[in-house]
């Protein structure tokens, strides 16, 4: 029987994350809030006791992995599959500003759309379920991809629209003979030290 456990972890605070500002693909560095984060998930990650582990290549994710990893010490790996979703031209702007700006979001110049999100997330996670069978991955992602893979996996029931998650938050999923399944979302209890 095969059976992938799938751990998303979305990247620690950015300074446009505390800004409310809309990153996309832009490279913002975490802030010191955001190191702090990753710091307390390390005990999180290990306790799911991972075999591997995946980042998105924009920076806020690769240092989120990098300081997980430092307990974990795993081949860190680089899928563009689990990168942000690009919101074209609202990238930089406040929320409020893009909602004045934008209404539409799917009307925003140059973004990336909501199926081809979640067409991407999707095949990322059936490449990662193909690649390591029996595995237990830990993915370091972004709010705006988990959010969609939830929107898939709930059929609608959670994610995009519907879930807010905080940074650092853990996902679960598990994919059995090509069936997925929600196991946890926006899981906080590690962050407690932090936010006290």
């Amino acid at each position: 029987m095969t059976l992938t456990e799938i751990c998303m972890i979305r990247h620690g605070e950015t300074n446009w994350n505390k800004e409310k500002r809309i990153q996309g693909k832009t490279d913002i560095p975490l802030n010191e809030t955001g190191k702090s984060q990753a710091g307390v998930c390390c005990a999180a990650a290990k306790q799911f006791e991972p075999t591997v582990l995946i980042t998105s290549p924009l920076a806020r994710a690769k240092v989120t992995a990098e300081i997980i990893n430092q307990d974990l010490q795993l081949p860190l790996y680089e899928m563009r599959a689990f990168v942000e979703r690009s919101y074209g031209d609202a990238e930089g702007m406040t929320i409020e500003d893009r909602n004045r700006y934008f209404p539409d979001r799917e009307a925003i110049p140059n973004v990336e759309t909501f199926e081809d999100l979640k067409q991407r997330g999707i095949k990322g996670l059936e490449e990662v379920c193909v690649r390591y069978p029996d595995e237990r991955v830990l993915i370091v992602s972004h709010g705006a991809l988990i959010n969609s893979l939830l929107s898939v996996i709930s059929k609608g029931e959670l994610g995009t629209g519907i879930t807010f998650l905080q940074n650092t938050s853990i996902t679960k999923f598990t994919c059995e003979k090509g069936e997925w399944r929600v196991v946890d979302y926006n899981n906080t209890d590690h962050l407690t030290p932090v936010n006290e």
